[in-house]
């Protein structure tokens, strides 16, 4: 995936690398978190669980693939309660990741990304009461999925955490090509 890598560095991101798509694996307890409110999107999106598939229909959709990118955007802290910085940091993630999976849809029109967080294309989500109205734009999350987002860093050759006073943020995309 030298080119995805590659692509995702010039797009913005902090840190890039190959996914090991081998050793993806949806966790039950991942999932659990999700249905516990952590993130108030639960059963409140068509990228979240329950819409999104159960954890045997994600990691089913997640074993078609053998390769894809890791890609991660890293901010500097000024303190513990930066939340300005980290606000930024999520919205520059997020816009990066959105040139990204289009790109990488161009290149790879079976691709599957997965992004930090939820779904955030459309202000306000039509679920349950009528259909996603960008089906084919939608990004689920990593977590959605089941995975461990530091479990998949670790097993594809990146850190999770990058030291005191840092917060990263990663995302993934994934290709039946690797």
């Amino acid at each position: 995936m030298p080119e995805l890598v590659t692509l995702a560095l010039e797009v913005g991101f902090s840190h890039a690398a190959p996914l090991n798509a081998a050793a993806l694996r949806a966790l039950p307890e991942v999932r659990d978190m999700c249905a516990s409110g952590r993130c108030q999107r639960y059963d409140r999106s068509w990228s979240c669980p329950p819409a999104c598939g159960t954890l045997a229909e994600t990691e089913a959709a997640m074993r078609r693939y053998t390769g894809g990118v890791l890609v991660q955007t890293t901010a500097q802290l000024a303190d513990d309660f930066d939340v300005e910085t980290m606000e930024r940091a999520q919205k520059l993630h997020k816009e990066h990741f959105f040139t990204l999976a289009r790109q990488a849809r161009l290149l790879y029109p079976d691709c599957l990304p997965l992004t930090a967080g939820s779904c955030t294309i459309c202000r306000t989500c039509t679920y349950p009461d009528k259909p996603c109205r960008f089906p084919q734009k939608m990004l689920s999350s990593m977590e959605a999925y089941g995975l461990l987002v530091s479990e998949v860093c670790q097993n594809s050759g990146l850190p999770y955490y990058y030291g005191p006073g840092t917060l990263t943020y990663s995302a993934c995309i994934l290709t039946k090509e690797g």
